[in-house]
């Protein structure tokens, strides 16, 4: 699969999944770039997250139409974007500007995820906020396009099964 050919793909699930981390592993396999979600955030919201405040939908509305904006951009050049995504509406509000996106969806055990958001430092989503992200996720449904990957295997085997799904596209 070249670049050129290469679907916009938005890493998505809640915090502590491993996005970050899978988002350029994908993105160096499938040789096109990586944006890091968290920089489309306005300086508002990482304030309230880093307070322990969870997003309401208001406060996501800019984030999300800076990720489309993005996506829409790479349209045809393939890219790699992490992003949330947690509820549907916020997926269709992507495919608003950008229609092609995959979503690959990187989902685990609660406990895990809390697991491994303790032992990460120096990010504003706390693992107090995990509950919220869990209450707000609503699954890729059937005429979604993309991919769940359980994020038990660690970063390199998620990111392998994402590759291999996207190369048979």
């Amino acid at each position: 699969m070249t670049a050129a050919h290469s679907p916009v793909v938005v890493v998505m699930g809640v915090a502590g999944t491993g996005k970050s981390t899978v988002g350029p592993l994908v993105a160096g396999a499938l040789g096109v770039p990586y944006a890091e979600g968290d920089d489309f955030h306005p300086a508002a919201n990482i304030a309230k997250m880093s307070a322990g405040t969870p997003l309401d939908d208001a406060d996501r509305a800019p984030w999300l139409d800076a990720v489309g904006q993005w996506a829409a951009a790479r349209a045809g050049r393939g890219g790699v974007v992490s992003c949330s995504a947690l509820k549907r509406a916020y997926r269709d509000r992507l495919r608003a500007v950008a229609p092609q996106l995959f979503f690959l969806h990187l989902a685990g055990d609660r406990d895990l995820i809390a697991h491994r958001m303790a032992a990460r430092t120096g990010h504003f989503m706390t693992a107090r906020m995990l509950d919220s992200q869990f209450a707000a996720l609503e699954p890729l449904e059937d005429d979604e396009t993309g991919l769940c990957v359980d994020v038990t295997a660690g970063p390199e085997a998620v990111a392998a099964q994402a590759v291999a799904a996207l190369r048979a596209l």
